[in-house]
């Protein structure tokens, strides 16, 4: 892809007088203080850097200047760095797949990784480690499952495998009404040795960058399905889980059937076991990961519709900041529609634990209609949501409508 090149650069000096001018009427600076330096923001606002997305600071060193000015500008306090991906790690990995890492340090002449901790430390951001964590999106060699074998790999409830899925869509005649929501190859929470073997990947990562400020979590639950299946009971939709060592498991450890094809047997305890071994995987990463570094703050992206996270994704992300597996959850309320946007910041703002959520915001979704973006920035302000994070830097920084606005949104705010 191309580098953003000097337009970029020239567009971020130009936000940087605006905002500049902006303060010119406010009290005399502080002895001692950095006119240039924005003060870091009342409340967390983050920012989500891909791994592979238009920018890739990670595999191109040299435009994390920009990604740094952008942050000072929008007065970002954390970044979260996509670093494993699809089995595919941009860290120093003996457990995944290092290629990414290799080739860019071959090119940079240094750890990309480590250099961009350094720069974004000395910027006052704190850097959050991205990590998916069941998906290996279309990556059927990761070294993963070489470790594991295929019965690692999700298979539905009429016994096929995601691995035997072709081009990963729902086959027919399924596939004629049902598809996959975010199709991929997914890994099965209840697989025997998959906790330990992905806590050892992260617990790697944590070691070998100590000065990662935290660990961010990433598709974290069952695949989505459209349209949603309200759980096992009514023995309708497609869900996933049925492996033939996942259902063996079970019986040993409840002493009753597992549900298959559009049986309903045992459906609430089966659903009720599933979401128990997700939460089994967060725990095992958490501990390992504290173990490590006591310090480290654990966050993930989660659906924002908790309720129906909770029924059809095994995700019972509520729990996990209730059981204090998580430092914070991040809702990701991608939509278009503002009173839909409304209702959810306001149901996050007034939540038990609601200080621990920070709302995720699709400013991608309006990169024509900047408007929007802040429109929905200040609807989460107003609501009292504790922080927010914008989805995503590559996203803002390849529009510069939304880049302007949300530089001067920041400006006018302080």
């Amino acid at each position: 892809m191309r580098r953003p090149g000097p337009p970029l650069r020239v567009a971020l000096a130009a936000a940087a007088l605006g905002q500049a001018l902006l303060a010119c009427g406010d009290a005399a600076e502080a002895p001692g203080t950095d006119p240039s330096r924005a003060p870091m923001p009342a409340r967390p606002r983050a920012l989500w850097v891909l791994a592979e997305g238009h920018q890739r600071v990670l595999e191109h060193p040299e435009r994390v200047p920009d990604l740094l000015e952008v942050a000072r500008l929008l007065e970002a306090s954390d970044l979260f760095v996509q670093v494993y991906r699809g089995g595919r790690a941009w860290f120093d990995s003996r457990h995944a797949d290092a290629t990414p890492f290799v080739d860019a340090r071959a090119v940079a002449g240094y750890d990309p990784l480590t250099d961009l901790l350094q720069r974004a430390h000395a910027a006052g951001l704190r850097v959050h480690a991205w990590v998916n964590v069941l998906s290996l999106a279309s990556n059927r060699n990761a070294p993963l499952l070489r470790a594991l074998g295929p019965e690692v790999v999700l298979v539905d409830r009429h016994g096929r495998s995601l691995l035997d899925y072709p081009d990963l869509k729902v086959p027919e005649p399924h596939g004629l009404y049902y598809r996959m929501g975010t199709p991929g190859v997914y890994l099965d929470p209840a697989a025997s040795g998959l906790a330990a073997l992905l806590a050892e990947i992260f617990e790697e990562l944590l070691v070998r960058y100590p000065t990662l400020d935290g660990l961010h979590l990433d598709y974290i639950r069952y695949p989505d399905v459209l349209p949603f299946a309200p759980g096992s009971r009514f023995g309708v939709g497609l869900d996933f889980g049925y492996g033939e060592q996942t259902r063996a498991r079970f019986r040993r450890e409840t002493g009753v059937e597992a549900p298959t094809g559009n049986a309903t047997r045992n459906a609430n305890r089966w659903d009720e076991w599933r979401r128990e071994k997700l939460t089994e995987v967060v725990a095992t990463i958490a501990a390992r990961a504290r173990a490590a570094r006591p310090e480290i703050a654990l966050s993930a992206a989660v659906w924002t519709y908790a309720d129906r996270s909770y029924l059809t994704l095994g995700q019972d992300w509520r729990r996990w900041l209730e059981d204090a597996l998580l430092d914070f959850a991040v809702p990701m309320a991608y939509t278009r529609d503002d009173r839909l946007f409304r209702y959810q910041a306001e149901a996050f703002a007034n939540m038990p634990l609601a200080e621990r959520v920070w709302i995720g915001l699709g400013t991608w979704l309006f990169a024509e209609q900047p408007e929007r973006a802040i429109a929905q920035i200040r609807v989460a302000r107003e609501a009292g949501v504790a922080g927010e994070a914008l989805f995503s830097y590559d996203s803002i920084a390849a529009a510069p409508r939304l880049r302007e606005a949300l530089i001067r949104e920041t400006g006018l705010e302080r």
